[in-house]
């Protein structure tokens, strides 16, 4: 068994932009990885920081990472050839195992689309293992929105619903938050819900799913705020009693709301 705290010394071989904060690194780091774990990052002189894995194959794998601090502005930096280092993956990850056979609804806020991607990326390759298939993506601005040309593509596999809170030149979808295109959704029935996105965004699109009839306990949310080390040691994500990266980071709309904004906001909605 690898060490958990030794990172694997891997070259980045890809470097993609998304948009003008974003970019995709492809590292290979060849990884046995589950939908919705993640990894972490070191730049070396720098530190590390847990990032979600958003694809990959027994090459390696895909990371999108946002420069907001000093680990992920480094990056964005580094060129292909550099070198980086590796830890995981872990966490639990989305509960792709049992939504076979039922219909399945991702929810994607701004960069919350990067760990539901590998989910769609599963789907497409078992599609016939899944009922009907639905993406809500929502983005400040079209811009800022992930994988735009990839979504002509998933189209042909799954019902892909984009909506964004202002419009550009040339945008002429959908204007509103993700929870206005609540209403678009077809299947309610035997229903698996997977959400990632900033939490105020959860907070709200949950309250709503859960008046139009989707059942909390089949309702999942990736909540990767705080985490630092990814294996439950220096407690910097404790809340409620579990730790998000061990414990996590997708847990259940019934665990999950007590570390969502303002919690008892949806409490009510649940009771």
């Amino acid at each position: 068994m690898r060490n958990p705290y030794l990172p694997i010394v891997a070259p980045i071989v890809e470097v993609r932009e998304e948009t003008f904060d974003t970019k995709t690194f492809t590292i290979a780091a060849p990884l046995n990885f589950e939908p919705g774990q993640f990894v972490e990052l070191s730049v070396f002189g720098y530190g590390e920081a847990p990032i979600s894995i958003s694809g990959g194959d027994e090459t390696g794998i895909q990371l999108t990472i946002r420069a907001v601090g000093g680990v992920t502005r480094k990056i964005h930096n580094m060129r292909p050839g550099e070198y980086v280092g590796v830890r995981g993956p872990f966490g639990k990850g989305w509960p792709v195992e049992k939504a076979k056979g039922k219909n399945l609804l991702i929810v994607a806020g701004g960069i919350g689309l990067a760990p539901l991607k590998p989910v769609i990326e599963y789907v497409i390759k078992h599609r016939g293992e899944f009922g009907f298939v639905t993406l809500l993506y929502g983005a400040r601005k079209p811009s800022l929105m992930l994988y735009k040309d990839k979504f002509e593509e998933w189209g042909k596999y799954m019902e892909v619903l984009l909506t964004v809170d202002e419009p550009e030149p040339g945008w002429d979808g959908h204007v509103g938050v993700v929870t206005t295109l609540c209403d678009k959704i077809r299947h309610v029935a035997d229903t698996i819900t997977m959400m990632c996105g900033p939490p105020i965004m959860m907070k709200y699109t949950s309250m709503v799913l859960v008046e139009l009839g989707f059942p909390p306990s089949e309702m999942y949310l990736s909540l990767e705020r705080n985490m630092k080390c990814g294996i439950g040691i220096c407690g910097h994500c404790a809340v409620g009693g579990v730790y998000v990266c061990r414990d996590g980071p997708v847990f259940s709309l019934n665990k999950a709301v007590r570390f969502l904004e303002k919690p008892h906001e949806v409490q009510g909605v649940l009771d």
